[in-house]
């Protein structure tokens, strides 16, 4: 038998696992349960694995896998509290019937560091192939190979391709490439303070790097990953 919050966070790690492919952080599951601290998800993730729904794998951060769910979520009387970000599963069709899936290839501009920076990246090394729904609208796109593991809290490993829209501008929380004095490029969450930019890390081991907003110019913001097993 699981507690509602255990309950609750079952189903936030699956709608989001459906929708994203990667399961949520810790910070996310703490704001979408309302928790004051991660301690309380850490303590849930643990029950949920004691009693075998999940599956943590070891040294791979955010690698959580769901193993089965609960009877109550197959009834009809379970209806677990709405939580912001979500959208419900989609309805599973009677027949499989076989999609097309849209591709388009991008450029791959090289590698882009997730740890500190490194020398700014103008020169395409290969194409990758990606679905279509993943690109938005007519903007450019352009992908980046990931060095480093300073984004592995925001599902972000080495080695992993990442997709960005290129643009200019970004709205704090953005995952961004950041060009430093117009030298340096690095991947990093994108928080505005005043007049200065903080260019923060998903990993504790790296420290938050604050910069004047003149010395700081976003290229683009992170839309998809796609990772090689």
């Amino acid at each position: 038998m699981l507690t509602r919050k255990q309950l609750e966070l079952l189903d936030f790690i699956r709608v989001r696992m459906d929708r994203d492919g990667v399961p949520p952080s810790f910070d996310e599951m703490k704001e979408a349960l309302d928790l004051r601290s991660k301690s309380g998800i850490h303590r849930l993730i643990t029950a949920l694995e004691e009693r075998g729904f999940i599956r943590r794998l070891a040294h791979r951060a955010r690698a959580i896998e769901i193993v089965k769910l609960p009877e109550a979520m197959e009834k009809p009387g379970f209806t677990p509290r709405v939580i912001a970000g979500d959208r419900p599963a989609a309805p599973q069709p009677a027949t499989a019937i076989p999609v097309q899936v849209h591709a388009v290839e991008l450029p791959v501009m090289g590698r882009i560091a997730a740890g500190v920076p490194i020398e700014a990246i103008s020169e395409i090394s290969h194409h990758v192939a990606v679905p279509g729904g993943m690109l938005s609208g007519s903007a450019q796109h352009y992908a980046l190979e990931v060095k480093g593991d300073s984004m592995i809290e925001a599902g972000i490993n080495d080695g992993d391709i990442v997709v960005i829209r290129e643009q200019g501008t970004a709205e704090n929380g953005d995952i961004v490439v950041a060009l430093v004095e117009d030298s340096e490029a690095t991947l990093k969450r994108f928080r505005r303070k005043g007049n200065m930019i903080a260019l923060e890390a998903a990993n504790p081991l790296y420290e938050t790097r604050v910069f004047p907003d003149h010395m700081v110019k976003v290229q683009g913001r992170l839309v998809g990953l796609i990772r090689s097993y």
